[in-house]
């Protein structure tokens, strides 16, 4: 049955009841986008890009392109995107008091899709990042930037999932990305996507263009630690075994006797000889099923092990050889 209101007393047709104070609820929720929208506005900024190459003949592109960043200090650090400045020959900032700035590269780390950039002005507004292990499914979300080139653009929503996982151009799993279905379109990437009190949870990254309300963002922990790194050592230091592998089930039989946790492991498919890494107790054929006393099922499962810490350190690697389960060492080298 269709409801027709038909009185200012929140009565309805059919009997049921509305709210009477929905307009100062409505209120409510515009008067907090319009306030973060304030806060946040003059610290976001329009990346401008140019000579990036095509990639259909590898030649440079004359023409611009642009994406969405923002500051987070007052010296002028920017978080962005990885994909947005990558190769290209000359990036510019604009603020939104209309200056604009050329824009230093600091570092990149296409594993996570982040990257900081560096201008050089004064009265610079920074953002803080809010904490993302406490964010919650449903609350609201507000994403800033410049979709299509249109300036400080805002859109509003929720946050509608927490925990996705998400692949990046160079073929590593973004863990802790949050879906959120704040309308984003080419040119946001890059941009803060923040909560009802003015703070970063999010760098938004990208969206599934034929789906409606499917957008993601790198959340704010992983985003500020990625940016440190960026910041203090011009990349992002991981582990690398030097070792091509493939996914490969195992049979029940397998792990019962060997007592695995995992259904699958990591099937060696070669070996780099005299690589960066102590790698030569490995042997093709192999199958990875743990790492220092941590199951492995996967070659994402190993790539979130081999980190920083890892590099230039003895580390146990569990492996089935002819189907039984041994113990070997590895070093790993520094994945360049």
């Amino acid at each position: 049955m269709i409801a027709f209101i038909d009185s200012p007393t929140g009565t309805t047709q059919g009997g049921a009841s509305v709210l009477q104070n929905d307009a100062p609820l409505l209120d409510a929720y515009s008067q907090t986008v319009v306030n973060v929208a304030k806060k946040v506005s003059n610290s976001v900024v329009q990346i401008k890009v140019s000579g990036k190459k095509d990639p259909r003949n590898r030649q440079p592109n004359e023409g611009q392109g642009s994406g969405s960043g923002f500051v987070i200090s007052s010296d002028g650090f920017i978080i962005t995107n990885n994909h947005v400045v990558a190769g290209a020959t000359k990036i510019s900032a604009l603020l939104q008091d209309g200056r604009e700035f050329e824009a230093q590269v600091i570092g990149r780390d296409p594993a996570t899709d982040i990257a900081v950039l560096k201008i050089y002005g004064d009265a610079l507004r920074a953002v803080s990042f809010g904490d993302s292990k406490n964010l919650q499914v449903g609350q609201i979300a507000i994403a800033i930037g410049n979709p299509y080139g249109f300036q400080y653009t805002v859109t509003a929503g929720v946050i509608s999932a927490l925990g996705r996982s998400l692949r990046s151009e160079g073929g590593r799993l973004i863990d802790d990305v949050i879906q959120t279905d704040a309308s984003l379109n080419p040119g946001n990437s890059g941009g803060p996507l923040v909560n009802s009190h003015g703070e970063v949870i999010g760098v938004n990254t990208a969206v599934i263009l034929p789906a409606q309300g499917l957008c993601f963002a790198v959340s704010s922990n992983i985003a500020a630690q990625v940016a440190g790194q960026l910041i203090m050592k011009g990349r992002v230091r991981r582990g690398y075994l030097g070792i091509g592998g493939q996914l490969i089930n195992l049979t029940d039989r397998i792990m019962q006797y060997n007592q695995l946790q995992t259904k699958t492991g990591i099937y060696i498919v070669s070996v780099e000889a005299d690589g960066v890494a102590y790698n030569s107790e490995f042997q093709a054929g192999d199958i990875i099923v743990g790492f220092e006393g941590k199951p492995v099922s996967s070659v994402d499962d190993l790539h979130k092990l081999l980190t920083e810490d890892t590099i230039g350190k003895r580390s146990q690697v569990t492996i089935l050889r002819n189907n039984l389960a041994k113990k070997i060492t590895v070093i790993p080298g520094e994945l360049k």
